[in-house]
Parts: C-alpha cells; sequence; structure tokens
C-alpha cells in the first residue's frame, strides 16, 4: 500500500466538492441554509484576477497561508468562512477581445475554468457556494446601488459623516449654503434660502454636483491614445502603460469621480486601530499627506479678477517669495501668457502632457520651465513677483500653484539659480549659497515687520492670523490624497446605472438594476472618439418604460443617452468582502442578520503592491456604508499580513555576439556573449540544458550550434552552410563524444512568463501532489519574505510524506495499534502540538514544517505505531497536508471529515523531564555520561557518580580535590 497521492487527492478532492466540507454555516439568510453557534472566524483572500496564463507557483503562497490558517481554526471551534472568488472585470481580456474579436465574457469564463481547476487540485478550503465574479451582473448591481448611494450622499463635517442629499436640500431650503460645512469642489457661490428656491431644476442639480460623494467634473486623466482610455496611476510604468507599453499623456476630461477626500483625516485616524503592516501604514499615510498651513491668494498684475490661489505648509516664508511657479495645466496659464512667451509656453505644456504624473514626481534632478511673462503681486508687500509654469508643480497636487522661496527649498532654489531668478534671503545667519540647507524650523525670520525675530510656532500662529486679518486667505489642513477618478474609457467594466437629461445625470432606481452591459461589434473606441459603449446601437433610457432601448429612439425628453464610461477596476473590488457575507441575496446587498453576524474580516492576506489602490478605495467604501448604516464597523479588516514573493530562478543560454552559436556557462570568459532567457523546463536539476529542445523551441535556434563545458559541439547537428565552390550543403558537425553537458546560467528574478522562468502548480501536483506543493511553499521561508523557487528542493518534502505515511502503513498493510504510548513519544507528540500551535499563531509557517520533519524522525527512530500519538498526528498535520491527513484520518477507521474535529489539546506534563543525561567531566573534560533521576540530592549524585567504573577508572585511586555538582546541569571533578 503504497503513498500514491495521486488517488488520494482526487479523492479527497470529490468528497470535499460533493459534500461541501467548508461551506460556512450562516445565521438564517437568503438562500443559505444552516445556524451556527459557533464563534465566527473570517479569511480572506485578495481575490485573483483570471489570466489566460493560469496560475504559476508563486500565486498560491497567501492562498496557502490562509488556508493553513482557516483549516486550524476550525480544529478550534470556529464557524469559518473562507470565500473565494474572481476579479473579472479587466483591461487585458478587453486588449484580447480587440485582438481577436472574442468576447471578453467568453476568454474570461474559460479563463476562470483553468483557475478553478488548478485551485482545486491544490486542495483549499474554499466555501465555494460563496463565490463572486465581478463582471457577473448579479454581482455589479450591488457596485452600481453603491455609486447611487454615492450619488445620492454628500459629506457634513459637522456631524463628520456622509448623509442623504435630502438633509442638505433642506438646509439650503431653510438657509442657504453660506454656514454649510461640507466636503465639496473649491469653488462654491454663496446663495440664500430665497435664492436656492428661485433656481431652476437644473441649476439646483448643478450646484448638488458639487457636493455629491460622486460627481462629474473636469479632471487632468492619464490618457493613454493607444489602449483609448485613461489610466490610473498604478496601471503606468516608466511614464507608458503597464499593459502594452504604450504613450501616456496628460488630458483633460470630463469624468466621474469619487470624493475620497472627505475621509482623509478618518482614513489616517483609522489607521490606528488596525493591525496591518507597518510599511503599508506608512505608504498610506504619505499617500494621504497631512499637513498643516495656510491658503494665501496672489492677484495676477493687470488682470483684475483673477488670483493664484496657493497652499504652502510654511506661510511664514512669505516674504521669501521670489517666484510663482505654476503647473503646464493651470487653467490660467493660457490667459495670462504674454504674446512673446506664447510660442515657448505653449511647447512646454505640449512636451509635458507627454509626461505622466508619477514620472515629473519623480524626477528630481531634471530643471525645466518657461516664464510666463506675467507677474503676481505680493499680497503683503504689492511688489512683482514673476510667474513661471514648470512640470515640477502639478496640477492636481493642492492648487497647482506654489509660491517659490529659494531661501527656503532645495527645488525652489535649484529653479531660481537655474534662470537666474534673484533671490529673497529672509532668515537671520543662513548663508544661502549652499545648498545644503538648515532646519529652517530653527531658523529666524528676519525681513519681516511683524515676524522678526519669531520662533518658527509662534511666527506661523501670526502670519495665519495676518492672513486672515487681511482677506487674502486663511489656515488649513490640506492632504496630498486627490479625489479618484472613477471613469473608465473602456468596455469590459461595469456599466454606470446613469443616464442623461439635458446634459445633466439622473440615476436609475435600484428596482431597475443591474444595467447589463450591452453587446457591441467593436470594442475600440468610436471614430468620433467616445468610449467603446458609443458603438452599442441599443444603449438608451426609456424614462417611461424603465428599459434600455434603441439610440435611433433618443428624444431627450423621455429617451434619454446612457453613461458611455464604465467603472475601473477598483469598483468591484471595494466592497467584495461584505458581498461574500451574503452572496445569494437578490433585495439587499448585505441583509443585516448577516453583516451583523459577521462583522469583519479577521484575517486578509494579500500583496502589498495594492496599498494605495485597493487598500485604500476599500477602506474608504467601508466607511461609507458605515455611515449608512449598511455595515457596522468602519474598518473592514482586522489584521492584514503582505505575503511575500517567490522568485523564479531563471536560466540563460549565453550566445556568443554575432554567430548563432551558444557556449556553456564555463566559458564564457573566453567569448562576448549576450545571455538569452531560456524556458526553465528545458534545464534539469543540474543546470543542464535539454539542447535539441531548445533548438526546437524557435526556428531562429534550429540551426544553432552548441558548445559544451568541455569545448566540444554537442551532438550530432545539420547545419545548412557553404562548400568550398560556394554550393549549399549540409554540414555534419563534430558528435558529442566525451559525455559533454550544456550547462545554463541562473538567476533569480520575478516569476514571470517574459522571463520563462513560470512553474506551473499543475506539473508539481502531477510529479509530487498538492501536499508537497503546500508544504514546500511553506517551507521556503517566512510567508512575509520574498524567496526564491527551486523545484529540486520539492524531493525532500516529498520524502517527508511518504515517511510519514510508513508510520501508519508497514508492509502495505495499515498497523496501528492501541497499545499505550510511551513517554517518549508523548513527549514528542506534545512538544510539536506546543511549536505547531506557536507557530500558527505567529504566521511562521516554515518552522512548523521543520516540527513535523522533526517528529515524523523522532516517531519512526521509536518505531511508534500508537493510535494515541498517530491519530493527533494527523490533525495536527491536517492544515498544512489535507490530502494525506483525511486519508490516514480514514484509515484510523473514522467516517468523517479530520477537517472540523478538536485540535489536540498540549499537555505541559509531558514535557516535564524526569531524568537528565548528565556530562560527567574531570577537570573540565568531558569523559562519559550518566542518565539520572531530577529528584536526586546532591549527595545521592555524588554517590553515585563517586561509585561508578568509569570514575575508578578516571581517578586510579587518587582522592579528588573538589567534587562540583549543578543538578540538572553539570557534574565536574577536579584533582
Amino acid at each position: 500500500m503504497e503513498y500514491n497521492f495521486r488517488e488520494i487527492e482526487a479523492k479527497w478532492q470529490q468528497y470535499w466538492a460533493k459534500n461541501q466540507t467548508f461551506k460556512a454555516e450562516n445565521p438564517a439568510l437568503s438562500g443559505v441554509e444552516g445556524v451556527s453557534d459557533k464563534p465566527k472566524f473570517y479569511v480572506l483572500d485578495m481575490f485573483p484576477y483570471p489570466s489566460g496564463a493560469g496560475l504559476h507557483v508563486g500565486h498560491p503562497l497567501g492562498y496557502i497561508a490562509s488556508d493553513i490558517y482557516a483549516r486550524y481554526k476550525r480544529h478550534k471551534g470556529f464557524n469559518v468562512m473562507h470565500p473565494q472568488g474572481y476579479d473579472s472585470f479587466g483591461l487585458p481580456a478587453e486588449q484580447y477581445a480587440i485582438q481577436t474579436g472574442q468576447h471578453p465574457a467568453i476568454t474570461t469564463e474559460a479563463n476562470i475554468a483553468t483557475y478553478r481547476k488548478q485551485l482545486d487540485e491544490i486542495g483549499f478550503s474554499f466555501d465555494w457556494s460563496r463565490e463572486v465574479r465581478t463582471s457577473d451582473p448579479t454581482y455589479y448591481k450591488w457596485t452600481q446601488w453603491i455609486f447611487i448611494q454615492l450619488f445620492n450622499s454628500w459629506y457634513n463635517k459637522t456631524s463628520d459623516k456622509a448623509e442623504d442629499i435630502s438633509t442638505l436640500i433642506s438646509i439650503f431650503e431653510a438657509e442657504g449654503n453660506a454656514n454649510v460645512k461640507a466636503a465639496c469642489d473649491d469653488e462654491i457661490e454663496i446663495f440664500t434660502a430665497e435664492t436656492w428656491k428661485n433656481y431652476s431644476e437644473e441649476e439646483k442639480q448643478t450646484i448638488l454636483l458639487k457636493y455629491r460623494l460622486t460627481f462629474l467634473s473636469e479632471t487632468e486623466v492619464n490618457w493613454c491614445p493607444a489602449l483609448g482610455t485613461v489610466l490610473a496611476n498604478d496601471e503606468i510604468v516608466n511614464g507608458v502603460s503597464e499593459r502594452g507599453g504604450h504613450t501616456v499623456v496628460r488630458k483633460k476630461m470630463k469624468q466621474w469621480s469619487m470624493r475620497i477626500t472627505a475621509y482623509a483625516q478618518r482614513l489616517l485616524d483609522g489607521l490606528a486601530k488596525i493591525d496591518w503592516p507597518q510599511p503599508l501604514k506608512d505608504s498610506q499615510t504619505y499617500w494621504i499627506g497631512r499637513s498643516e498651513g495656510a491658503m494665501v491668494d496672489f492677484k495676477v498684475d493687470g488682470f483684475e479678477n483673477d488670483k493664484i490661489s496657493v497652499f504652502t505648509t510654511r506661510p511664514d516664508t512669505i516674504f521669501g517669495v521670489s517666484f510663482m511657479t505654476l503647473a503646464p495645466e493651470h487653467e490660467l496659464v493660457s490667459k495670462i501668457t504674454t504674446p512673446d512667451q506664447k510660442e515657448a509656453v505653449e511647447a512646454y505644456v505640449k512636451a509635458t502632457a507627454k509626461r505622466s504624473e508619477l514620472e515629473r514626481m519623480a524626477d528630481v534632478k531634471t530643471i525645466s520651465g518657461v516664464f510666463t511673462g506675467a507677474y503676481a503681486l505680493h499680497p503683503f508687500t504689492g511688489e512683482k513677483v514673476q510667474i513661471w509654469i514648470g512640470d515640477y508643480v502639478l496640477a492636481g497636487y493642492g492648487t497647482g500653484a506654489v509660491m517659490a522661496v529659494p531661501c527656503g527649498d532645495e527645488r525652489d532654489y535649484a529653479f531660481a539659480k537655474h534662470f537666474g531668478i534673484e533671490i529673497i534671503n529672509i532668515f537671520e545667519g543662513v548663508d544661502i549659497s549652499e545648498e545644503a540647507f538648515t532646519d529652517k524650523e530653527n531658523s529666524v525670520i528676519a525681513n519681516s515687520d511683524f515676524l522678526n525675530g519669531l520662533p518658527y510656532k509662534k511666527a506661523m500662529k501670526t502670519i495665519i492670523y495676518e492672513i486672515e486679518k487681511r482677506g487674502f486667505g486663511y489656515g488649513k489642513i490640506n492632504y496630498r490624497l486627490r479625489d479618484a477618478v472613477f471613469s473608465r474609457q473602456r468596455y469590459w467594466g461595469e456599466p454606470f446605472p446613469v443616464y442623461y437629461k439635458n446634459g445633466l445625470p439622473q440615476m436609475i432606481d435600484k428596482q431597475y438594476l443591474p444595467i447589463v452591459l450591452p453587446e457591441v461589434e467593436k470594442y475600440l473606441p468610436t471614430e468620433d472618439g467616445k468610449p467603446p459603449l458609443g458603438n452599442a446601437t441599443t444603449w438608451a433610457w426609456d424614462t417611461n418604460t424603465n428599459t434600455i432601448v434603441s439610440n435611433d429612439l433618443i428624444d431627450n425628453v423621455t429617451v434619454c443617452p446612457l453613461e458611455l464610461n464604465t467603472m475601473p477596476g477598483w469598483a468591484g473590488s471595494s466592497s467584495y468582502f461584505n458581498r461574500y457575507m451574503d452572496p445569494q441575496n437578490s433585495e439587499e446587498f448585505v441583509s443585516k442578520e448577516a453583516v451583523e453576524y459577521w462583522q469583519d474580516v479577521d484575517l486578509y492576506i494579500g500583496g502589498s503592491e495594492h496599498a494605495t489602490g485597493h487598500l485604500l478605495y476599500s477602506r474608504f467604501w467601508q466607511k461609507f456604508l458605515f455611515d449608512k448604516g449598511i455595515v457596522p464597523t468602519d474598518e473592514y479588516a482586522k489584521k492584514l499580513i503582505n505575503q511575500g514573493m517567490i522568485t523564479g530562478t531563471s536560466a540563460f543560454v549565453y550566445r556568443v555576439e554575432g554567430e548563432n552559436k551558444f557556449v556553456s556557462k564555463g566559458l564564457i570568459k573566453d567569448y562576448k556573449v549576450q545571455p538569452i532567457h531560456a524556458d526553465v523546463s528545458f534545464v534539469n536539476g543540474s543546470d543542464e540544458l535539454d539542447v535539441e529542445a531548445f533548438k526546437n523551441w524557435r526556428e531562429e535556434y534550429n540551426d544553432a550550434i552548441f558548445i559544451g563545458e568541455n569545448g566540444k559541439v554537442l551532438s550530432p547537428t545539420l547545419s545548412k552552410g557553404k562548400g568550398a565552390n560556394g554550393e549549399n550543403k549540409v554540414l555534419l558537425l563534430e558528435e558529442d563524444l566525451g559525455g559533454d553537458k550544456y550547462i545554463v546560467g541562473r538567476e533569480v528574478e520575478k516569476m514571470s512568463k517574459s522571463k520563462y522562468n513560470v512553474v506551473n502548480p499543475d506539473q508539481i501536483c502531477e510529479e509530487y501532489g498538492a501536499d508537497s506543493l503546500r508544504l514546500f511553499e511553506m517551507f521556503l521561508g517566512p510567508l512575509e519574505q520574498s524567496k526564491p523557487w527551486k523545484t529540486s528542493g520539492i524531493s525532500g518534502v516529498y520524502s517527508f510524506l511518504k515517511k510519514l505515511w510508513r508510520l501508519y502503513i508497514v508492509n502495505d498493510e495499515f498497523a496501528v495499534s492501541n497499545e499505550e504510548p510511551s513517554a517518549e513519544e508523548l513527549k514528542t507528540l506534545h512538544k510539536t502540538i506546543k511549536k505547531v500551535e506557536e507557530d500558527i499563531a505567529n504566521f511562521s509557517f516554515n518552522t512548523s514544517v521543520s516540527t513535523f520533519m522533526i517528529a515524523v524522525n523522532e516517531l519512526t527512530a521509536l518505531k511508534c505505531n500508537k493510535r494515541a500519538i498517530l491519530e493527533p498526528l494527523a490533525i495536527i498535520i491536517e492544515p498544512y497536508a489535507p490530502h494525506i491527513a483525511e486519508e490516514l484520518w480514514h484509515k484510523l477507521g473514522h467516517s468523517t471529515s479530520v477537517s472540523n474535529v478538536d485540535f489536540p489539546i498540549f499537555e505541559p506534563k509531558y514535557l516535564v523531564e524526569s531524568s537528565k543525561e548528565y556530562p560527567v567531566s574531570f577537570n573540565g573534560k568531558m569523559r562519559f555520561k550518566i542518565e539520572l533521576p531530577l529528584d536526586l540530592s546532591v549527595k545521592q549524585i555524588e554517590d553515585i557518580i563517586m561509585a561508578h567504573e568509569k570514575t575508578q577508572e578516571q581517578l586510579q585511586g587518587r582522592t579528588p580535590k573538589k567534587v562540583i555538582i549543578v543538578p540538572g546541569k553539570i557534574i565536574n571533578i577536579v584533582g
């Protein structure tokens, strides 16, 4: 009865699926049976985007860790929810559709089938009854519903929460907006109650858009012409699109945005009460970027009604303003630029549009800018200040303008020196000719009528008071965080539940949701630049029938055009964890009973790369849903762990430059070579290349010559060539007569298809089994650290599982006895229980695997076959290697799954030593060892030692000068 992992794993995967072993019990919910009286535990993975490539061995790392924890908590008596689903909208499927004409839904479905098969083969304890897919209309119905809730809400700064827009309208009707403290657009016109009542309905709706939590506005976006869509900052790498490497430019577009800035302070404060990695918290803190300072207005010389507003954290340095810098996209640039500077300014603006915000932020070395020819007026002195444009200022950050103080800022200093702008020094005793600036907070400002000699904090209060008193500014807390653009010019995304009447957005009522994506012939933007949904011929909303009808019926009275943009990828992932609680509910996003029971996520495992994307946006949505009374907590995940990356060991062959010849690694010092990635599947565990497989890989390598480590041409190789008279002929190259090998180079890199270093988990499961894969991925190193994959190492884990099997199965027969275990066997079992529980609590899964190996070695040495030991051992190892554990549990005579059996209880008494093996030394040198009971007195130990034959042999009749005994530790005989 050999360890047949293929048969065992297939058997138990079928059993789990048939019996829905891991289905979480729930309070009475729509479509979900069972009521649980157990404490709940919610384990969540960041759900995958199902790409066509399927999983590689790096992807399951976090899933295995979360699965171990979920299985362990079931053993500890918890009702565990461990759901899984698919983030199935996205640009890759759409790009594939553009290339092939195949509908994204078809390719997405095929990719999901591949992922599901792979996930099942690894043996995860997912509750598949709760599966969600963001591209499923029954799911995105609720994303559309949340969008409508945001549209119908405003942020009341007085109550510090989101409220229904009707409460704002009531205030407007009663007293106007003068006293309203709200998160809203910057330019809000003050009106009275009477004025509000006299506004037309369209005027009212336009004003309300300035207050809503999701709103339409002209926004600077990252536009990718090749992809025909807006990209988020995290979708751009080195100034080009992550998908395809296309040029990205800055462009103004009318977009839906989310007013995440309303929650900036709460997002900061919330970090203190969640157990998330500190580096991730630091990333969000920096991204939100809270700073205290003042808003200051500078009038523009010659433009009576125009001003430049700047936010500064150092208003006390205002007398050091030597020039102003505007972002090239600033709305005033074209208006104030003088005729003689127009050509230079327009050229600079055009060039800047080709650089992404991330690229501009990262570039701290380049100094560039253009003088507009215009001047601002200093608000205190009235002196003229040059107005420049520079791409280091971003339109979306702050106000898109800075007051430049070269004596107090290195970048301003470098800019002023580069362009020869006069620098005003306001700091007493500071030499601004040096670029190494001192701490200005500890420097005294000298050049001011009312700041002379004041310390920093007092100077700040004084200047803000003066600014406010004189009416050209006010103190303000500012945030780097910007409102999130929520529109994408794509097809494969959630449609907005929005139609337009007289150019103003109207929401579709909940009862008519979901608004389902229409069929289109082309997935590219239209010829006139509209998003792909502009290709739909049936995409209009009939307000009488509340149905989608033909575009030909649009009259802008009863039939209106629908929104052509779709929602971004993060829309579907911003609250999926709540939907898992009640996934079949067609009437509510999540029922009160479900959300009150599950509350929040107890353990979330996923990548740190989502720190300022999904992990920030989802916190924002959670706080909004909390404000609306839909969820009971304003932070959705108590604990988050960022798993590290499993890197691939790439293989390189070395091509001699200018020739179709490859030399083995040991010969590269003698040639000028170009390293080329080789598919790792052509390389064995000894780094030897399958030369013929490589040559057949691509046509260009068919006739290549390979030189082995010993300098010989490998294999009989046919090569086209020229004879002595120039005729075409086939040359037979030298045979490998000496057993020579081609050795590849190796390098650890990110696992990626482009580097041909991807290892498919299917192959590992086929050759070694899923339990081996699970144990090996954990054994590689600490969960949070990156670690390299090396397939050759998995054989050791596989051997361990076979050794575990042989504890229960001897000579092809089940051989577990009911005899009482020995003290040593109990000691091994209980130290294993103790260590594994400690490891799981600390997420130190790699050391648990080592503990299992030690335990099996010890029990094998003891020839242990006792049920009292082997039965709990099967339970302990189940979270890590569930298939073999289930099979052994079944062979132990149990008819139910091991997954819900109570975890063995650690009993310290079995680790209490009753005896000690003492080293016995003579004059400090150990000569022999002796096992003695620990309850002996010093006198009894001395008597036993002195009577021992080996002591007598060492002393040879001499009387020792001293006998040193430390009970439980050492025995040393001196003299």
